[in-house]
């Protein structure tokens, strides 16, 4: 069976996968495409819904991305959200002006709930809170629209053509801080489009592994496992799809947590699945000696992955595929399309010229985290790996600033063990989504002993969100905090002051680097 489908036209913005996350929240199949995507590609897939993203650009700049103007005489509901909304009134002969009144974060918003889109949102009050992030805005909207919400600066918050099924709205829906935003959303899906939220977890399942099984054919595939969340979710789903043909690569860079390396073996070894543990700790400390760019060190690690699973499919014979665990906000943040880089991921960005595989095999690149976990679930993974603290694929080289020594893993292994220790002690391992320490390049005088000391500044990071592309700081007890101070200043050397990160994201990433 055919599941419902809602396309997302990607302009370029930073939140268009959550977009569709939150789609797919609502039980139905939506793609992220190109804004560039022929007309006539679109109408073969079918969508029940179209909804435009965000984007960094004006719309009367001719430079910027537009969209042909038939795509609003499809008879397909279209949804445009900020740059999307400006691309539409634009598109349609409505007037975009730059703002004399920039409005960026939590802005009132009043609502007109004879809109179906905000009517069907029965919590909903006249006024309350949405997420702005705009320089332009809408100064006419085109004809046969009605404006159906405003601010104190901006006076078409949302329009629409209730006849023709076109909607707009200049806030983001999508993110947390827009009160009732995702209602919104599912008021345009399911009573604009008329979904029946047919699409889940086991669906996906049952999609992806017939995916993967046509393309592998009866070729090999390589996994790179780490043991995190996404990996160890990617190695049951490929499992199941391709059975023994499929060889488990663990690759011990030499930047794993404290006892990581163990224990990611002991987890794998007995899974009846071909696992394969290599140590290139040499190898990749040695190609990173005298690095301190964080985007250098995040190229480096990932062009090393890549040849250390050449080097190790030639040992094993035959292998088509290199399968990874990227996911969503991976993609996303190493820059798609017209979006902008925020910081490249080791597992994104293709093949380099001089490896052997056929292609690059990524199950769950179109999954959030809370997706992976649950398709964990589906795949019948048992909980500690589901719930496993998620962990970056460069690991602790991305949590040193500034140049990696051996020195300083080890005491960013020791400080990061005891707070996560002090996390499951006082049993908030499930309540902060993620936890870790950060080892500074800043050294700053101390006293210990009755001496003075000169060591170097730790930093604790915990975060909580529900998708990863946006994040609160995680309101850790003073008590807890305070308790994994005293271990880490006492019982590591070299650090002699620690310090909480309390910025959200953004304007902060999740990671330091």
């Amino acid at each position: 069976m055919k599941n419902e489908l809602v396309i997302v036209l990607d302009f370029g913005g930073q939140y268009n996968q959550l977009i569709a996350r939150r789609v797919r929240e609502c039980g139905v199949y939506c793609e992220v495409r190109s804004y560039k995507t022929p007309l006539e590609e679109l109408k073969k897939l079918d969508p029940k819904g179209i909804i435009f993203t965000g984007g960094p650009n004006s719309v009367y700049d001719e430079s910027s991305p537009h969209i042909d103007k038939a795509i609003f005489d499809m008879g397909i509901p279209v949804l445009g959200i900020c740059y999307g909304c400006q691309l539409m009134a634009y598109t349609l002969g409505g007037r975009v002006e730059t703002c004399s009144v920039s409005e960026y974060g939590r802005t009132e918003t009043f609502y007109d709930k004879s809109s179906v889109i905000f009517g069907a949102v029965e919590s909903l009050p006249e006024s309350d809170i949405a997420w702005m992030s705009h320089t332009d805005f809408v100064a006419q909207i085109p004809e046969g629209f009605r404006i159906t919400a405003h601010t104190k600066d901006c006076p078409a918050a949302a329009f629409e053509n209730a006849e023709r099924r076109l909607y707009a709205v200049q806030f983001h829906p999508e993110v947390n801080h827009t009160r009732h935003g995702v209602d919104m959303l599912a008021a345009f899906v399911k009573n604009v489009c008329g979904c029946k939220c047919d699409w889940n977890m086991k669906d996906y399942a049952k999609t992806a592994i017939e995916q993967i099984r046509a393309k592998v054919g009866e070729g090999r595939a390589l996994l790179a496992l780490s043991g995190g969340v996404d990996s160890s979710v990617a190695c049951a789903l490929m499992s199941k799809a391709i059975g023994d043909r499929l060889t488990c690569v663990f690759v011990d860079h030499g930047f794993m947590r404290k006892n990581e390396g163990d224990e990611v073996e002991s987890a794998f070894k007995d899974r009846n699945v071909n696992f394969i543990r290599v140590d290139a700790s040499e190898r990749f400390i040695s190609k990173l000696t005298g690095i301190s760019d964080p985007e250098t060190k995040r190229k480096y690690i990932g062009e090393e992955f890549i040849l250390v699973f050449e080097d190790e499919a030639k040992k094993i014979g035959a292998v088509d595929f290199l399968v990874q665990g990227t996911i969503y906000p991976d993609v996303i943040e190493s820059g798609t399309g017209d979006a902008a880089v925020i910081k490249s991921h080791h597992n994104v960005g293709g093949l380099p010229d001089c490896v052997d595989f056929k292609e690059i095999i990524e199950p769950l690149r179109l999954l959030f985290k809370d997706e992976v976990r649950k398709l964990g679930s589906e795949l019948g993974l048992p909980d500690y790996l589901v719930w496993r603290q998620p962990f970056p694929g460069p690991g602790l080289a991305i949590r040193i600033i500034g140049e990696i020594t051996r020195e300083k893993l080890e005491i960013l292994r020791d400080a990061d063990l005891i707070f996560r220790e002090e996390i499951a002690n006082a049993h908030l391992d499930r309540e902060i989504s993620q936890y870790f320490a950060v080892l500074t390049d800043m050294r700053s005088v101390g006293v210990m002993g009755d001496g003075r000391t000169y060591d170097y500044t730790l930093t604790l990071r915990g975060v909580t969100t529900s998708d990863f592309m946006t994040a609160d700081f995680a309101r850790i007890p003073y008590e807890v905090l305070e308790k994994a101070s005293i271990r880490i200043v006492n019982e590591v050397g070299h650090i002699n002051r620690v310090c909480y990160d309390i910025t959200g994201k953004p304007p902060a990433t999740i990671e330091w680097e």
